[in-house]
């Protein structure tokens, strides 16, 4: 990561290839000076997100295989092996143990196994995890199977228990924060209990709303503002501890944006 960290903010985890434009989307990005990392759902979504995104200077893509595509795509995996050497983020992947997926669950725990044990092979990954209604399942599997010296897991759009989360953080575990979660109470108390030290903050655009619109990069300060109200402290402070959050995961990895 630069040293010269601007203002504009980060935003850990967005789906530009689902906006209309992508390329308009990942330029917007690069304006704001946002630094983003851009999820895939699919590997076969990779080679043209990694193409558009190689040299520029804040969007940097994931590799991908998403657990709610799991049980149309877990054929995909093997394509995700090939393209794993040319990544040096993963996601979105993780488990979805939600009524609509739960059918898959099994197909799931074997692709992230996957995922993990060649996470673990390779060393220096950084993955953007799913987890919902799985949280136990996905600490579990990422202690059996992803050592703490061999990758740093982000727990994205995080709805576990305050115990779930302390037993995250003794995993290494960062968590990346959106607007949307700062609307719940539950979600207010997670934010207000999390330490500041392992916060990175998301939009998850095109699936949140900021002022009435799809939220994208550039809108990533109202994630900052709403934590800083959830916790009762400035902006800036969120924001340069945000800063500083991100320069130490990537220091603890071979990963630069």
């Amino acid at each position: 990561m630069r040293d010269d960290v601007p203002s504009g903010g980060i935003d850990f985890h967005c789906h530009l290839d689902l906006y209309p434009d992508f390329e308009a989307a990942i330029a917007r990005a690069e304006a704001a000076r946002v630094y983003t990392l851009t999820v895939t759902t699919t590997p076969k979504a990779w080679p043209r997100n990694h193409e558009l995104t190689r040299h520029t200077r804040y969007v940097r893509a994931a590799l991908g295989l998403h657990p709610q595509l799991v049980a149309e795509r877990a054929h995909e995996l093997v394509l995700w092996e090939r393209y794993l050497p040319e990544a040096s983020f993963i996601g979105e992947v993780g488990l979805d143990a939600g009524p609509q997926f739960y059918k898959s669950l099994d197909a799931q725990k074997q692709v992230f196994r996957t995922v993990l044990e060649r996470c673990s092979d390779s060393g220096g990954k950084v993955l953007t995890v799913h987890s919902v209604r799985a949280v136990p399942m996905v600490l579990e599997m990422i202690e059996r199977h992803l050592p703490q010296d061999r990758g740093i897991v982000v727990l994205h759009w995080f709805t576990g228990t305050k115990a779930e989360a302390r037993r995250a953080l003794m995993l290494g575990c960062y968590f990346s924060v959106n607007v949307e979660m700062t609307r719940s109470a539950r979600g207010q108390a997670l934010i207000s209990d999390l330490p500041l030290s392992r916060i990175l903050t998301e939009t998850d655009g095109p699936f949140t709303r900021v002022d009435g619109l799809p939220a994208e990069p550039a809108s990533v300060g109202a994630t900052a503002n709403a934590i800083a109200r959830t916790r009762r402290t400035s902006e800036d402070l969120v924001a340069s501890a945000v800063r500083t959050n991100l320069r130490a995961l990537l220091d603890g990895t071979f990963t630069e944006f």
